[in-house]
């Protein structure tokens, strides 16, 4: 019989940073934009500090002279390193709704991981064909069966869900490093009046009926899927609501890297360093050949998936028409 494995969800919960305050019952979502009057500078300004906020709480952190264990996934660990447990399997299944990065994102965030990759040569890195966003997750650590009784609950709305995003376009701008002892992923901001640097929709373009411009933002298609969801019957079971919109880029599966204070000192500073590389050279401006923005939906629609998701795992229910 195997270990009895514990979530890195219990060692190292994903607070709402932002100070927002949910209500029972209510669309989570909606929350952030009535209490930012629906307006996106004021939510940009929510995500931006929730991603400030935690950085620095990490930071404390990893400079601690505690120097607190990193939270090494259990069930990552038994997949990359067969011999811990040999056939091990991944039975967490869930059920979720993914924004897939277009191109230029991902060569984004294959340069982010190299740069981290020559400070710490011990960290798993996503591979950039499983990288998402996860715009709403349905359900989670559930058995095939029970996914597949909300994937048929849900199924009358899940095409609409799948091409959601091609008529309803968000933007994300000003990548950042978000980390804290389980992960590092690169994390977006919702527009507000930042210059358009994205490639235009393949043609031929469509523009009628389509809601753009960045009074539409990254939270509002979030408050507008799960609406769908909860119209379709669905009771959502999310493990956290926070104003974050990130692609994870890798996990720590030892301490090599991190064992020592100078280690744990030159990993900081070099999340801080690239940091202020992307913000210097990649926020706003395409003349280094990297872009920091991101249309979800550009290049595919919404990736409605199902089954052992942790990882970029999965299987694909249907993925949208992107633009």
């Amino acid at each position: 019989m195997g270990a009895v494995l514990e979530s890195t969800d219990l060692k190292n919960k994903l607070e709402d940073l932002s100070g927002v305050v949910l209500k029972p019952g209510e669309n989570p979502y909606n929350a952030l934009i009535e209490a930012c009057k629906d307006d996106p500078e004021q939510i940009q300004a929510l995500y931006s500090a929730h991603r400030i906020r935690r950085n620095a709480q990490q930071k404390e952190k990893f400079l601690s002279p505690e120097r607190p264990e990193l939270i090494i996934d259990p069930w990552l660990l038994r997949l990359e390193n067969p011999e811990i447990e040999p056939g091990f399997k991944d039975q967490r299944n869930c059920m979720t709704f993914w924004g897939r990065p277009p191109m230029h994102v991902l060569e984004l965030a294959e340069k982010i991981q190299n740069k981290l990759k020559a400070v710490a040569p011990n960290i798993w890195l996503m591979p950039t064909y499983r990288m998402h966003i996860t715009a709403l997750e349905l359900a989670f650590s559930r058995t095939p069966e029970e996914i597949d009784v909300i994937k048929r609950i849900l199924g009358p709305a899940i095409p609409s869900v799948a091409s959601y995003t091609y008529r309803h376009r968000a933007r994300l701008v000003k990548p950042m490093i978000s980390y804290d002892l389980s992960a590092f992923a690169v994390s977006f901001l919702p527009a507000c009046g930042e210059p358009v640097l994205s490639p235009p929709p393949a043609a031929p373009g469509l523009t009628e009926g389509v809601q753009q411009g960045d009074h539409y933002t990254y939270h509002h298609l979030r408050r507008d899927i799960w609406n769908v969801a909860k119209d379709a019957g669905m009771e959502i079971d999310s493990r956290y609501i926070v104003p974050s919109a990130h692609i994870t880029l890798g996990r720590y599966l030892t301490d090599k890297d991190h064992a020592t204070p100078e280690q744990r000192q030159k990993w900081v500073e070099a999340i801080e360093e690239i940091n202020g590389w992307l913000e210097e050279e990649v926020w706003d401006t395409a003349d280094t050949g990297l872009m920091g923005e991101w249309m979800v939906g550009q290049e595919k629609g919404l990736d409605v998936r199902v089954g052992t998701l942790w990882y970029g795992g999965g299987r694909t229910v249907l993925l949208g028409e992107g633009f």
